[in-house]
């Protein structure tokens, strides 16, 4: 029999590692409780809408329903709203918003609408291994730009942002803020650049807005679309999953110019046909409900953050500006981040993910710890639990 076939945009796609370190962690480990520092999974509450209005429309039709595609009108709406009181900017919630199955589906349709085979898509190294797989899915060619790891956290390499930009065939920047795995975040000569180079070279901006009020240390907002010329040059791909917690809701968007909000709607539709319709009613809700959970989740993870900092001063520890995880740099210890990872599991059942896969050279040297699903309390058992092993102090 003849090898069966398979698409050349596959030859690149890898794993995330997650679900090989999460498989580790369900074995038993002479009595101790895993850290689970490997997943995005998370302990923080819920908003205070989500469970009980989910409750409520269970039995409605529209949370049985294939329509609207696209997201129904009052959804969309709450997205707009949202938006704009973010940074300003008015989208239509008919012609400029799609609601989509999560914030990668989101991004997915935004790439295979507007990226040929080809052409290059700029990343940030490191970046989530699930947005460089989806540029190739998408046919396109990941074009990496380093983050600088400093003492005091991550720092755009601008020049290599620049000359990523300006290669012949690059279409489109892919950047969060708060970014993950790093917790890094781009400040305002960052974002002033990105416009430039926008502009300069025709690019569009996809900008995975997932996180971006999870920041930590007062640091402030600063929206895309508040540049000058970016509300034509930016689509935005949103969630519920980090900011609200809503994982298994799967409510993610588009919004952005009509005219790749439309494409990218077909996408969605011929892909999915529908988001998510039983979290309709309860994604509204949160949407239009008191975002001060948000704040204080924000408040909670910089607390984790910094149990992390204070009790591995040894390790060279990247602090994160915001979201849920932070890198650490093994190689710095003279261990590669899969034996680093191996000695946590095995020595201290401590969880965590290397980062192959997840950029370029600078992924490579460094293991994510996530801090969204275990208290400071148990955050601060990874100095003693990593005691006696290379790792340890």
């Amino acid at each position: 029999m003849s090898p069966l076939p398979r698409a050349a945009r596959m030859s690149d796609v890898v794993g995330f590692g997650i679900d090989r370190v999460a498989a580790a962690a369900a074995l038993p480990h002479r009595g101790r409780r895993v850290l689970r520092l490997e997943n995005l999974d998370t302990d923080l509450p819920l908003p205070p809408e989500a469970v009980a209005v989910t409750r409520e429309a269970l039995t409605e039709p529209a949370s049985n329903s294939w329509l609207p595609f696209t997201g129904d009108l009052d959804l969309r709406a709450a997205i707009a709203d949202d938006t704009a009181a973010r940074c300003g900017h008015p989208y239509d919630p008919e012609r400029e918003i799609v609601v989509t199955c999560g914030g990668m589906e989101a991004l997915l349709d935004v790439l295979l609408a507007t990226v040929d085979a080809g052409n290059e898509v700029v990343l940030t190294d490191p970046i989530y291994a699930g947005i460089v797989n989806r540029v190739r899915l998408a046919g396109g060619r990941p074009v990496f730009a380093r983050l600088i790891a400093e003492p005091g956290g991550w720092r755009l390499d601008r020049e290599a942002l620049a000359a990523a930009a300006g290669r012949p065939r690059a279409r489109v920047i892919v950047l969060m803020s708060p970014s993950m795995p790093t917790g890094h975040v781009l400040d305002r000569d960052d974002w002033a650049l990105v416009a430039e180079l926008c502009e300069r070279h025709d690019l569009l901006l996809l900008y995975d807005a997932a996180m971006e009020a999870l920041r930590f240390d007062g640091r402030e907002l600063v929206h895309p679309l508040t540049l000058p010329g970016m509300t034509e040059r930016t689509v935005i791909a949103g969630s519920l999953s980090k900011e609200h917690r809503m994982i298994g809701w799967r409510v993610g968007w588009i919004a952005g110019p009509e005219a790749v909000v439309r494409d990218a709607g077909w996408v969605h539709v011929y892909n999915t046909t529908m988001p998510v319709a039983v979290a309709r009613r309860a994604a509204t809700a949160v949407l239009r409900g008191d975002h001060g959970h948000v704040a204080r989740a924000a408040a909670e993870l910089q607390r984790r953050r910094d149990a992390i900092l204070a009790t591995l001063p040894h390790l060279a520890v990247i602090p994160a500006h915001g979201g849920w995880s932070l890198l650490v740099d093994t190689r710095a210890s003279g261990l590669e981040p899969a034996e680093a990872s191996r000695i946590m599991m095995e020595e201290g059942a401590i969880a965590a993910t290397p980062m192959t896969g997840w950029g370029e050279n600078v992924a490579a040297r460094h293991l994510r710890l996530v801090f969204s699903a275990e208290p400071v309390e148990a955050l601060e058992e990874l100095g003693e639990r990593l005691a006696g092993t290379p790792l340890g102090a």
